[in-house]
């Protein structure tokens, strides 16, 4: 079984940090993407970051130069660095993984439970 836990959501003010992390753990034999959804009430959800095996990285527009994601693949964690918040960041944040559980099988998704992330002053 593989589970996806963050950590690092919270009320901060506009113009504040957050960092948000994600461990994958479980059945894992590799990971390949990880990244960070969100989705404010409302509205659909939306892609913030992701980030393959090797390094390479997407942002969403609304959100480039003001975050950053990284991953340590030996811990098989993300992180996401939002800096500059604004108001408009406020969502729930979920991160995901795509995981082979056995070697040459099709990847899976997986998902965390979601954090808040709240900015507001």
């Amino acid at each position: 079984q593989v589970q996806l836990v963050e950590s690092g959501g919270g009320l901060v003010q506009p113009g504040g940090s957050l960092r948000l992390s994600c461990a994958a753990s479980g059945a894992i034999f590799s990971v390949s993407d990880m990244g960070w959804y969100r989705q404010a009430p409302g509205k659909q959800r939306e892609l913030v970051a992701r980030i393959n095996s090797s390094g390479s990285i997407n942002y969403a527009d609304s959100v480039k130069g003001r975050f950053s994601i990284s991953r340590d693949n030996a811990e098989k964690t993300v992180y996401l660095q939002m800096n500059s918040l604004k108001p408009e960041d406020t969502a729930v944040y979920s991160c995901y993984a795509k995981v082979r559980v056995v070697p040459l099988t099709t990847w899976s998704d997986y998902w965390g439970q979601g954090t808040q992330v709240t900015v507001s002053s």
